[in-house]
């Protein structure tokens, strides 16, 4: 393996116009911009993030920048450690560009390894240690990293077995560290540098590398720190999987601030008391985590006596859509919480979209995402017959495009997935990245919100008619004993019909789940197979496993013949 391949990010070396062009119908670039939502903001993403560390390490030596169980690292100590995670990996040769794959456990270790590897220009990329040898090792040989950062205490033996096997060398993360300042300038401008690669699978199953600039890193730091009013009393929890692209933010953002990160290990994750009290004990002001895990810790803090959660200010909700049913129980058990619904894909340096969830807008069919955050400038397209895109007017449904400071360079060594999702901007001459991404998500514009409609792919045409599966999940989803639902597809080609999954809180007879749909779907939209589940599988990510369940369905149908 070799960290030396030319053009590893395959959108950053090219000029922006040689990149693939969108083709667009005649006027769609004037009505486009027109119609664009945006949000202009003069931010700073252009300094280190570790020159925030640093500033507030010489003010305030001894706050708490990580809380991690019973271990405590305060800024002055955390700067100490990067130090000798930065020397240690520039002596193993780490250069600006490189790409370093990082393997451990959600801890302290984890933002030290990231600010190590930014001093040092260099990118990181997780590598989960739930992974088998076989994806490890698919990961590390198409990214090409320069070695592996070990910091798993010699747990992520899959890791370090696939790196042997790819002869690629490994280096313990220092644990103690150097006396004295960092003495390097930790100011000059970052903002063209590839920051980290999120992998994240595709529709093949077969993963993909998100790469992410140093200024849509920063610049959505920023946009988080502003809209949740962040500053150095806040605790934030570092509660998601390294491999999904929130944990960034979580590890990161009180760094601006001077606030502190609060390590929740995968334990508390699992089980919703254990979350609460986590939660609780540590004084977390802000946490964000999928729809499945916010209903359990709601349905956890309704079983307790006395206040909930008292110091928590803000719960955001993200990776997957929130319906009013589950928002309505946050806002009912926390009424001193602001419930955020957030939206935005890896490759667009995470949430592009928040929207503050308010009583007015349960009664609506879904909620909606919202505006977006600071640079960011969204466009809703539609295919106008030819070949060429136009822009969606307000209220007529369309696939997301995203432009802006977010956009990521593309995916690492994948120019052929990168030239199919990127293009140039046609609609801004003036961006700063120049390019635009196409998300393959629905959308619509309503009184001047955006609204998530569901990936593309799961539209489907069953008895001839083309419907999309969330929809009929948020319907499903209203009824007040349904927890959990998810709703698939059987695969049997011009027989597939459509499947209901779900989980109760209470009982009730499935022919009145299926009135409730009846009552407000077209016939051809209400499943013809039910199946009840005590627990909805779910991905490493915490998300409704779709995958699996349509291959439980297919063994169960399988099995009946």
């Amino acid at each position: 393996m070799s960290s030396q391949a030319p053009s590893p990010y395959p959108t950053a070396g090219p000029a922006p116009w040689l990149r693939p062009e969108l083709p667009l119908a005649p006027g769609a670039v004037t009505r486009a911009r027109e119609l664009a939502l945006r949000n202009p903001a003069a931010l700073d993403t252009r300094t280190a993030l570790l020159a925030h560390v640093v500033r507030h390490a010489r003010t305030r030596p001894d706050a708490c920048a990580v809380l991690d169980g019973e271990r405590t690292l305060t800024y002055g100590q955390l700067v100490a450690r990067v130090a000798s995670a930065r020397d240690a990996l520039r002596d193993r040769g780490v250069r600006t560009g490189d790409v370093v794959a990082a393997v451990g456990p959600r801890s302290a270790h984890t933002p030290v390894a990231f600010l190590a590897l930014e001093s040092l220009g260099a990118s990181y990329l997780p590598i989960d240690m739930s992974w088998p040898e076989n994806r490890v090792r698919d990961v590390l040989d198409r990214s090409g990293p320069a070695l592996l950062l070990d910091y798993s205490g010699g747990a992520a033996s899959a890791a370090r077995s696939a790196a042997g096997a790819e002869g690629l060398g490994i280096l313990s993360l220092p644990t103690e560290g150097r006396p004295g300042p960092l003495d390097e300038d930790v100011y000059g401008d970052r903002s063209g540098e590839a920051r980290y690669t999120i992998f994240t699978s595709g529709t093949t199953g077969r993963p993909k590398g998100a790469t992410i600039e140093h200024r849509g890193l920063l610049n959505h730091l920023w946009s988080k720190t502003a809209d949740l009013s962040l500053g150095p009393g806040d605790a934030v929890a570092f509660s998601a999987p390294l491999v999904f692209d929130i944990s960034i933010w979580q590890m990161l953002c009180p760094f601006l601030v001077g606030g502190r990160v609060v390590v929740l290990d995968d334990a508390a994750m699992r089980m919703p008391r254990w979350l609460a009290d986590a939660l609780d004990t540590a004084g977390v002001t802000v946490v964000e985590l999928v729809p499945t895990v916010v209903g359990r810790l709601v349905e956890e803090t309704r079983r307790r006596e006395g206040p909930a959660l008292p110091k928590l200010r803000w719960l955001l909700s993200t990776g997957e859509e929130l319906y009013p049913a589950l928002a309505e129980q946050v806002l009912d058990a926390l009424p001193h919480v602001s419930l955020l619904n957030a939206y935005g894909p890896a490759e667009c340096s995470d949430d592009v979209t928040l929207h503050t969830v308010t009583r007015a807008d349960l009664g609506r069919p879904r909620l909606p995402v919202g505006t977006p955050v600071a640079n960011c400038v969204l466009h809703v397209l539609l295919p106008a017959g030819d070949g060429t895109w136009r822009p969606a007017e307000p209220g007529e449904s369309g696939e997301l495009f995203v432009g802006g400071t977010c956009v990521g360079l593309g995916y690492l060594n994948d120019p052929a997935t990168t030239g199919r999702a990127f293009f140039r901007d046609p609609f801004d001459p003036d961006s700063p990245t120049g390019r635009i991404y196409r998300t393959g998500d629905l959308a619509r514009v309503e009184d001047g919100f955006l609204f998530y409609l569901g990936r593309g792919d799961r539209q489907v045409k069953v008895g001839g008619v083309r419907m999309e599966l969330g929809e009929i999940e948020a319907v499903l989803s209203r009824h007040p004993a349904v927890e959990q639902c998810a709703v698939t597809v059987s695969d049997e080609g011009a027989l597939s019909e459509l499947v209901a999954h779900y989980t109760l809180r209470t009982e009730v007879p499935r022919q009145e789940l299926r009135q409730a749909l009846v009552a407000a779907l077209p016939p051809v939209m209400v499943p013809r197979h039910w199946r009840r589940w005590d627990a909805l599988p779910l991905s490493r990510n915490g998300k409704i496993d779709h995958r699996s369940l349509s291959a439980a369905t297919a063994h169960t149908r399988k099995e009946a013949r």
